[in-house]
């Protein structure tokens, strides 16, 4: 391999990519933030422009401005947009394919959508690729893709790029690519200084490129999505699930308000003892759950801390390290990694590891360059120490017998050879990352040596078990995978990336992956969250159900479900135990009929009945016991901060509920009619200027001003 071709200009390198592969261009690309956005908008200009041009795009996560439909939404999101997006530039290919206007000689391939922005759309639906995150590589090279591009990171040495947000499919694929070489490919990368050096498999050669594109004027912003309230319900699901975390275990969990819900309550588990058991006691866990909690999980403080590994490293392990929650370090070695987890050795380099690792045959009694290698990159040797001639070289030029048979040369290796602890652990193993901008500046100003603790990997050695079995089962010993869905049947399968009528929510990901591998791990578990109920047309719904037309994971794959209400431990249990489970962590205004529903179909016993414990799971009643703790300052709406102000704040809850009842024309009218009586405060003209409503000019701004200034009094 030879270093790259570096130029500022992406045309050139797009038109020289042409030249040599031809019209008929298939580019993968990273999902999420590692897109090669200037890279990919040349290639859909040239196509736009050229109609022999066949440009195939193979992605996930698409990510644009927001940018609002009605004029309220429009002057709500666009200042906000502009201020926390900055210049990041937006994908062409996407604005135009909401638009329903991609040319005929464009087509957009993605496996995984921003939930629910695709709902609907034509082009998106009819090209989604339904596969599990493993397999999209293998998916990929199937179909063809010939063009690699995405965002790096400059070394400040200048002789390496790291991949930086997305290791994920990039390496796998141009791993096969490149051992297979079934047709002419390139790999172009885009350098953006705004992105942190990430460490692990994230870092390569910059031959490992064939073009990059390096302009001091593309280095926009990261896309940073800002981080939303958590209601009510979400800190329940949180609080149940933070029970079943095994201290000294593993630890994988998604992004969002539920993902939030859970990282709040184990620190406030690790942080505060007393109110954390106080909540605990007055939700009836140890009561309901306490065998549960007991052989799954625990209630005590993170004394050997978690290991987090998950395909999307979410900003919620931010916090988690920053409180020492997440420092339980893992190596790629099987054998040192087996005598860590069995105790037999510490972190600690000294005399009597040494001992433990020649009596595990871990280094050979006569110590080879191989045994050398594997000491001084775990930090057990110190690196000045040379092999020759069996004799170890010291930086002073002194010299010992590498022969440990000696005790002697033992004693004398010990005093002069080794180091003070282990390296080349990590805390954090992950795929890709994505977050608000507050979690790219925390990886920016790590130091260097707390970002190393953070590996990042390609996905098959994130989301699977294959190949690297034995280091994974011990790495993820007591593993929790925390994962959220739409629907649970009362089977125990669940509903996660689509309706039934086939649109597709959002995508499998990985959440099949890590369910089947909570089967697969000894003592892995599970554990899929939702809230009891939805709204939709004004309308409350179950989300458990009896059965449904689309689901994600299989009933034979259940574990333990969680909503507000409870946690249902369904695995190995029987249908009848199941539903039963299920339907005592439902909604109270759904249970009656969920009860009816598996009855009738000869799936839950006929003389059960609800237990009392469960007939008052309904929204007042946990509202009035998590208001208590709210008042005393808990369980506020935004744990981690956000990048919206506070006005925006209260007009984003004026907004939402004001498209709630934009189709009831009877709501509509009451809201005019109350906001003739409606008093102008400070606050509410603070409101009126964001929105440049304070002094209307068009009947359209005088109406909508009206409606938002009723709706902001309620």
């Amino acid at each position: 391999m030879t270093n790259p071709y570096i130029s500022k200009d992406e045309f050139a390198i797009v038109d020289n990519v042409i030249e040599k592969l031809g019209k008929d261009i298939r580019i993968g690309l990273p999902l999420g933030v590692g897109k090669a956005n200037h890279i990919v908008n040349a290639f859909y200009q040239r196509a736009r422009e050229d109609s022999s041009l066949s440009l195939k795009i193979y992605t996930a996560l698409t990510l644009v401005k927001p940018k609002g439909k009605s004029l309220l939404e429009k002057r709500f999101i666009e200042p906000f947009a502009d201020r926390v997006f900055g210049d990041w530039v937006d994908p062409q290919y996407e604005i135009d394919q909401q638009k329903n206007s991609l040319p005929d000689n464009v087509t957009v391939y993605e496996f995984y959508f921003p939930a629910g922005k695709k709902v609907g759309n034509r082009s998106a639906q009819e090209n989604y690729v339904s596969s599990n995150y493993t397999h999209v590589a293998r998916d990929l090279f199937d179909a063809g893709v010939n063009v690699i591009a995405q965002i790096v990171a400059d070394s400040k040495d200048g002789k390496t790029y790291s991949l930086s947000c997305n290791p994920d499919t990039t390496l796998d694929l141009l791993r096969d690519l490149r051992k297979k070489k079934p047709y002419p490919f390139v790999a172009i990368g885009q350098v953006n200084s705004q992105l942190p050096f990430m460490y692990g498999d994230a870092i390569v050669k910059k031959s490992h490129f064939d073009y990059v594109l390096d302009n001091p004027d593309y280095n926009y912003k990261i896309f940073g999505p800002p981080k939303m309230s958590v209601s009510i319900q979400d800190y329940a699901i949180g609080l149940y699930a933070s029970t079943l975390i095994k201290d000294g275990g593993e630890l994988q969990v998604g992004i969002g308000s539920l993902g939030d819900s859970l990282v709040y309550s184990l620190l406030l588990r690790q942080n505060d003892q007393k109110k954390y058991h106080d909540i605990v006691n007055n939700f009836g866990i140890i009561k309901r759950y306490n065998k549960v909690v007991e052989k799954k999980g625990g209630l005590t403080p993170f004394d050997l801390g978690l290991f987090g590994a998950s395909e999307m490293f979410v900003d919620g392990f931010m916090h988690l390290f920053d409180a020492g929650i997440l420092k339980r370090r893992v190596y790629d070695h099987v054998l040192l990694q087996r005598l860590l987890n069995e105790g037999v050795i510490t972190e600690e380099v000294n005399f009597d590891m040494l001992c433990r690792l020649l009596e595990r045959r871990v280094i050979s009694p006569k110590l080879s360059k191989k045994n050398l290698n594997f000491l001084q990159h775990f930090g057990i040797f110190k690196d000045e120490v040379q092999l020759e001639d069996e004799k170890l070289i010291l930086k002073d030029g002194s010299f010992i017998d590498a022969d440990l048979n000696m005790e002697e040369n033992l004693n004398k290796i010990s005093e002069k050879c080794l180091g003070s602890a282990l390296k080349k652990g990590a805390v954090i193993h992950g795929g890709f990352f994505l977050g608000p901008n507050a979690f790219y500046q925390w990886l920016r100003d790590l130091p260097d040596e707390k970002r190393k603790l953070i590996h990042m990997k390609c996905i098959s050695k994130i989301n699977q078990l294959y190949g690297h079995e034995e280091l994974d089962k011990l790495h993820r010993r007591d593993a929790r995978f925390v994962n959220t869905c739409l629907m649970v049947t009362l089977s125990g399968a669940a509903a996660s990336d689509g309706l039934e009528d086939g649109q597709v929510i959002s995508g499998v990901g990985g959440q099949y992956n890590f369910v089947a591998m909570a089967h697969a791990l000894e003592d892995g578990h599970s554990v899929i969250q939702l809230r009891s109920t939805r709204s939709s047309k004004g309308n409350v719904e179950s989300n458990i159900v009896f059965n449904y037309g689309h689901i994600t994971i299989p009933r034979h794959l259940r574990d333990i479900v969680i909503t507000e209400y409870g946690i249902a431990d369904i695995r190995g249990k029987t249908d009848s135990e199941v539903a039963a489970a299920l339907i005592e962590i439902s909604d109270s205004r759904f249970q009656d009929e969920l009860c009816e529903q598996a009855k009738v179909a000869g799936k839950l016993r006929l003389d059960y009945e609800l237990p009392n414990w469960c007939l008052k799971n309904t929204p007042e009643n946990l509202a009035s016991e998590m208001g208590v703790y709210q008042a005393d300052g808990l369980f506020p709406s935004f744990p981690f901060g956000t990048d919206f102000t506070e006005i925006e704040i209260k007009l984003g809850k004026a907004l939402k509920s004001l498209k709630g009842k934009s189709s009831d024309k009877l709501d509509i009218v009451k809201l005019l009619a109350k906001s003739q009586f409606v008093k102008i405060d400070e606050e509410k003209e603070n409101c009126l200027t964001r929105m440049k409503l304070l002094s209307p000019k068009t009947k359209e701004e005088h109406l909508y001003r009206r409606l938002l200034l009723a709706e902001l009094s309620s």
